[in-house]
């Protein structure tokens, strides 16, 4: 059975907002990658998700226990917080690649300007 997001947000009650200032300086809605939702969901729920997720909290009701059993043990999420919780730690968890679009000759064919070049003399 799929929960309502009211059922989902009276499960995971958290006494205090989460804010991620170090991934997230301008916060989740003006990251660019959540959805209002999500982000009000993050903000509002967030607390207790870490809690739970780094087990300094124990599960209060059933829906709690199914979130701490789904990260536990890699599940798939099922409910609308377990995917945004997932969402949440593939963004501050996975490395990120940097492409560039330069073309630069590797460090060994230049030569370095301090050495002094020969010269061979010209026999003008």
């Amino acid at each position: 059975m799929d929960m309502t997001i009211a059922e989902l947000k009276e499960a995971f009650a958290a006494p205090k907002p989460f804010y991620d200032d170090k991934n997230f300086p301008r916060g989740f809605s003006r990251s660019g990658h959540f959805t209002l939702l999500e982000s009000e969901l993050l903000q509002q729920h967030g607390y207790l998700l870490t809690q739970l997720f780094e087990q300094k909290l124990k599960p209060k009701n059933t829906t709690q226990q199914q979130f701490v059993i789904t990260f536990l043990n890699h599940k798939q999420p099922t409910n609308r917080i377990e995917k945004v919780w997932a969402k949440y730690l593939d963004l501050t968890t996975r490395k990120h690649k940097v492409h560039t679009l330069s073309i630069q000759k590797p460090l060994a064919h230049v030569q370095n300007k301090s050495e002094p070049q020969e010269v061979e003399p010209s026999l003008e």
